[in-house]
């Protein structure tokens, strides 16, 4: 057992942000997996009484808090944040599949995964659900990385037979073949865990789509990633290719890739059918503000989203996103959530925005209870965050008056500086 003083960030199960100014947060190793869970958490003089022999290590005026995760990202895409074009297809033409084309290559993707880890971990991120490319060995340069660092993580092989360049188009059947074989390799050793990875449904064929649903169903704990309606000209572009489909969703739906553990990237242009199909077969939206606004995308409707009660959580989507950090992220929320289809505009509060890179985005990942609240139980994943990490923002945070105020403060004006350590459990 390990116990560790500081000020102290968790959510309960309903997404209710939980803070002790003197907190203790109480850790012990599973001797079956070696992973460190929660034992207990809460006020100081509470929690060390019910735990008298622990030894504590004190970190005063810094905040304990659930590590960061992040739920759509591109680690192939690390070397082209802040690749300037003109939109969605025209970035992905000339600097997108360009980029991944060079994965082939195991000593590369290699490279790439350990600077993706790093600014990961720098950025206070614990946990992702990422796209490789379409080669194999990029797979295993991501898990291998991740598997050093006893990290959980969840990728997989990206699956794109048609409208795809040269270097990056798969074979079908060997696609899904090379899939399986990844999967059965990779998923569920140690913390690690595998996403049947289709690119997004103009680039996967109709068999393609049709293998991904099948392997998907003969794993159910698998994960599914991809893209769904982030740009207009590509929801036209889908229309054309499945005209039969009522709509983008339906495609995915048609071939069996709906379900829990089922994420799609920015899910922008729904309609209320579409988001009451995501509810009910649980699938959730990854929102990606900082790429929807870098490409003029469009925005998330967190209104309605909330309405049908779809799951949703944040992603980077770096390197469209153009930032790792979870602040920018949060931030780009907030702005993007004041717009709304009436345009009356959604205000998020702090430690909501705070809840869906945490514990908000573990449930939509099918990780409730697993990651990100830092309860009772929970993995110990998290981060040691230094509210005064700068000038401004140590002014600022004194001038609080509660909770919400301080964590907007961090929101607002921190970055990599406030986050001072990261704990992987």
């Amino acid at each position: 057992m390990q116990a560790y003083r500081a000020q102290l960030l968790r959510f309960n199960a309903q997404g209710e942000a939980q803070y002790d100014s003197d907190g203790l947060l109480v850790v012990d190793g599973d001797p079956a997996s070696g992973i460190q869970r929660v034992v207990d958490a809460g006020p100081y003089r509470a929690v060390a009484q019910r735990h008298p022999r622990v030894s504590v290590i004190h970190w005063p005026n810094r905040i304990v808090a659930p590590g960061f995760i992040d739920m759509h990202v591109h680690y192939p895409q690390t070397d082209i944040i802040g690749s300037p074009a003109n939109g969605l297809l025209p970035w992905l033409e000339k600097y997108t599949f360009p980029a991944e084309t060079r994965f082939c290559d195991p000593a590369y993707a290699a490279e790439v995964a350990g600077v993706f880890f790093d600014e990961l971990l720098r950025q206070g991120v614990t946990t992702a659900l990422t796209f490789t490319t379409t080669h194999p060995t990029s797979v295993d340069a991501f898990f291998n990385r991740a598997e050093r660092y006893g990290l959980r993580m969840m990728g997989g092989k990206v699956l794109q037979d048609r409208n795809t360049p040269d270097g990056l188009r798969d074979e079908t059947e060997q696609s899904l073949i090379d899939s399986e074989a990844l999967l059965q390799r990779w998923h569920k050793k140690g913390r690690l865990g595998y996403a049947i990875t289709p690119r997004f449904a103009p680039t996967s064929s109709e068999a393609q789509l049709r293998g991904a649903g099948e392997l998907a169903a003969r794993y159910p704990d698998t994960w599914i990633h991809s893209h769904l309606s982030e740009n207009r000209d590509e929801v036209r572009w889908v229309s054309e290719l499945f005209p039969a489909t009522r709509s983008y969703l339906d495609v995915y739906q048609k071939f069996g890739l709906l379900r829990e553990r089922a994420v799609y990237a920015h899910c922008i242009h729904l309609d209320d059918a579409d988001r009451r199909v995501m509810h009910e077969t649980h699938a959730a939206a990854a929102v990606c503000p900082t790429s929807n606004l870098f490409l003029g995308s469009g925005f998330f409707d967190h209104e309605s989203a909330d309405r049908f009660g779809v799951r949703y959580g944040l992603g980077s989507d770096v390197g469209g996103g153009t930032s790792f950090s979870p602040f920018r992220t949060m931030l780009a929320t907030y702005f993007v959530g004041r717009e709304c289809r009436d345009k009356k505009g959604v205000s998020i509060a702090p430690s909501a925005l705070w809840w869906s890179h945490t514990g908000g985005a573990a449930r939509a990942l099918g990780l409730d209870g697993v990651i990100g609240t830092l309860q009772a139980g929970t993995e110990a994943d998290f981060v040691v965050l230094n509210p005064k990490a700068t000038p401004l923002l140590a002014r600022k945070v004194e001038r609080a008056q509660n909770l919400e105020e301080m964590l907007f403060a961090i929101i607002v004006l921190g970055d990599d500086r406030v986050i001072e350590r990261v704990v992987i459990a």
